[in-house]
């Protein structure tokens, strides 16, 4: 067993959301799973807006936020269904379904993010693995 301290792993700040990989590529620690990628992530003015994006089935819980919501649907341009978000709330999307995360103004949003898998998460590699 390891214990993992989120405020001792590495951060990786990106467009739209700050990255701390727990398990799985990118993690202080790969090596402890070929199957399965956990991160934690974090959306707020800091990191500034996200792109709506796609990738491999996810599981996201949320951990805590406030005035936050998600958008999805089939397209980039056509997210047509948006939840507000609160804590412990957990969200399933299917394999390349279209998401974006959001907040209101002096909002936010924390979660981690659960992928079966550490190998053919972006959707260039799904649709070239296809």
């Amino acid at each position: 067993m390891e214990l993992l301290r989120r405020d001792d792993l590495n951060v990786q700040m990106l467009p739209g959301r700050i990255i701390t990989n727990i398990v799985g590529k990118g993690s202080a620690y790969p090596e402890q799973s070929e199957k399965m990628t956990i991160c934690f992530a974090h959306y707020s003015a800091e990191s500034g807006p996200m792109e709506p994006h796609n990738h491999a089935e996810e599981t996201v819980v949320v951990l805590s936020g406030t005035k936050c919501y998600v958008k999805y649907g089939d397209a980039k341009d056509n997210l047509t269904e948006k939840r507000e978000l609160k804590a412990g709330d957990a969200m399933h999307f299917p394999e390349l379904e279209w998401h974006v995360f959001g907040y209101e103004e002096g909002g936010y949003l924390d979660v981690i993010c659960i992928y079966g898998q550490v190998d053919n998460i972006r959707p260039e590699d799904i649709l070239k693995n296809k």
